[in-house]
């Protein structure tokens, strides 16, 4: 047997093969790691307090305080001995069996495939890519399980349970008022048993599942996000039951007054497909759609529809040769309308109450010029021209209407008389 006491930082290196390895300290860190070498190595950082005394025997490592037992030392409290700390890492071949015992210490285990056990008082424990069995105990300390695929039992009076990747074939845990949040990712069946007082339970399971699932809760409220499960209970208890997919594994979580939550892990071919209106172009589809609706005036019925379809659009409407209300297009328009260039009435809106423009009329529905009009020889009048012997200006659009008048503020050409009659003038 060999034997050291440490008790100041120092590094050992240990050419025996180690097959068990017992750590027990107060206060501070643990860590373990699993390695492919075969031989053990371990590394106290920091030691305050009584020397750590470290053992080899017959395979079996072990790194303690020597006023402290393993049997029986979560009831070892005594005030004089919290007076300690110490920071050991380690390095131990991954089949090697591990146990264990912090006070008010945290603890990290990872890489190893043999057996772990794990007690603790105050401090947490974090668990990472263990494949053999594993069992932690705690008094209020937290345990969090990241990939662990071996079978893992956890006990607790007050302490929260995570596991995240789970994919053990078996996971019971149990907890006075602490939450379980377990992630479960199998590779085949799964039983699991969670059990808690006042604590929360939330439970994710891949999708499709394999579970005979029942979950009960006495006054806690319960969701399920699985068609194939039914919840019973509207009032007071609630429970889900039901299958999904043939069943073949179990889930039971039970829990007095915490709330139980099954959620559902999204399926492999949803992972990266489009997200539809949420992919980054909801601003230019949005615009394309506001663009789309514009209502644009309907010329087949008339300058009335025309005029009260631009009004209703706005000013942020559409103008042109559609927009303006005039009907004559490049096609219908008669010889001495194809070189004119008249200006844009589209600004002008009619006054209330005033006559339909003769000009939009005869362009929409396909009027001819007034025979009369072109016997006269009247050439067409230029702008800047006025109606009356006052000399003010036309108050109204001015242009090429096709009949060779121009276009007063009621939509008329010319003025009028008394008599009813029309007085042109000729330049």
């Amino acid at each position: 047997m060999s034997e050291w006491s440490v008790a100041e930082p120092k590094k050992l290196t240990f050419d025996e093969p180690v097959s068990d390895l017992h750590v027990r300290i107060v206060n501070g860190t643990v860590n373990v790691v699993g390695t492919d070498e075969g031989s053990a190595r371990m590394e106290i950082s920091e030691i305050d307090g009584p020397p750590l005394v470290v053992t080899q025997r017959n395979g079996t490592l072990t790194v303690a305080y020597e006023d402290l037992p393993w049997k029986g030392f979560l009831k070892w409290l005594d005030r004089k001995g919290w007076r300690r700390s110490a920071v050991v890492s380690l390095a131990v071949p991954a089949s090697t069996r591990v146990e264990v015992g912090v006070v008010g210490a945290a603890a990290v285990v990872s890489g190893i495939s043999g057996p772990s056990v794990v007690r603790g008082v105050t401090g947490d424990t974090t668990l990472v890519s263990l494949s053999g069995s594993v069992r932690a105990e705690t008094v209020s300390g937290n345990l969090e399980a990241q990939a662990v695929t071996g079978d893992l039992r956890f006990n607790s009076v007050s302490g929260d349970l995570t596991v995240v990747e789970g994919s053990g074939p078996s996971v019971r845990a149990e907890s006075v008022s602490g939450s379980m949040i377990v992630d479960l990712d199998p590779d085949g069946p799964t039983d699991v048993r969670l059990t808690n007082v006042s604590g929360e339970i939330a439970i994710r399971l891949p999708h499709p599942a394999d579970a005979d699932v029942e979950a009960n809760t006495a006054s806690g409220s319960i969701s399920n996000a699985f068609d194939g499960l039914r919840v019973h209970g509207q009032w007071g208890a609630h429970k889900i039951t039901g299958r999904l997919g043939a069943g073949t594994g179990k889930l039971r979580a039970t829990t007095v007054s915490g709330s139980i939550a099954l959620l559902r892990r999204p399926a492999a071919e949803d992972e990266g497909e489009d997200d539809g209106p949420w992919d980054g172009n909801t601003e230019a589809t949005a615009s394309t759609t506001r663009a789309d609706k514009t209502p644009r005036p309907d010329m087949t019925k008339g300058p009335d529809a025309a005029a009260r379809a631009e009004a209703a659009a706005g000013p942020g409407a559409a103008t042109g040769p559609e927009g303006s209300g005039l009907g004559d297009t490049a096609d219908d328009a008669g010889p001495e309308d194809k070189g004119s260039d008249a200006p844009d009435t589209s600004a002008d809106a009619p006054a209330p109450g005033a006559v339909d423009d003769t000009a939009g009329e005869s362009g929409a529905q396909g009027k001819t010029p007034d025979a009369s009009d072109d016997a006269t020889g009247t050439p067409a009048p230029t702008p800047g021209v006025t109606d009356d012997a006052s000399g003010a200006p036309v108050d109204g659009v001015q242009g090429d209407s096709g009949d060779n008048s121009v276009s007063g503020p009621g939509g008329a050409s010319g003025t009028t008389a008394a008599d009813g009659t029309t007085d042109k003038k000729v330049l």
